[in-house]
């Protein structure tokens, strides 16, 4: 098949409107908050990325898997009641490992924000526009 055949060419242009209206909410951002959210956005992945390994590698990536879609506010996650269930647990031991797996995610952002900056002493600091960068 020659290059291009039986699909269409997607134009460099068409490529760059199509990422920024993935990024972009529907108000207009300056490129600077764009840039911001999307660090942002990478920082929180690198964090989730490495708590998944850290469950799997300890057995228990089925438990990670279904806690994961706990720290997102969205409607149709999953009830704690739901996931015990599933995972044969009780609903407390549920909420215990939610109470954890969310400690271990604030510790491993903070790990991360570190490595972002300077000086350790930094990282609070960091913290605020990187909140904020998710926020808008």
């Amino acid at each position: 098949m020659k290059r291009g055949e039986g699909r269409p060419l997607v134009s460099l242009e068409e490529l760059v409107v199509r990422e920024r209206a993935d990024f972009e909410p529907a108000h207009t951002l300056s490129a600077d908050r764009i840039y911001e959210r999307r660090w942002a956005l990478s920082l929180l992945e690198q964090v989730l990325a490495r708590l998944e390994e850290e469950y799997r590698v300890a057995g228990r990536a089925a438990l990670f898997e279904q806690l994961k879609q706990l720290l997102i506010e969205e409607p149709g996650k999953p009830s704690h009641a739901q996931i015990a269930q599933e995972l044969s647990m009780t609903e407390n031991a549920v909420n215990q490992a939610l109470y954890r797996l969310r400690q271990r995610y604030r510790l491993l952002l903070r790990e991360e924000v570190a490595q972002t900056v300077a000086n350790p002493g930094d990282v609070e600091d960091e913290l605020r526009p990187f909140i904020a960068a998710l926020q808008a």
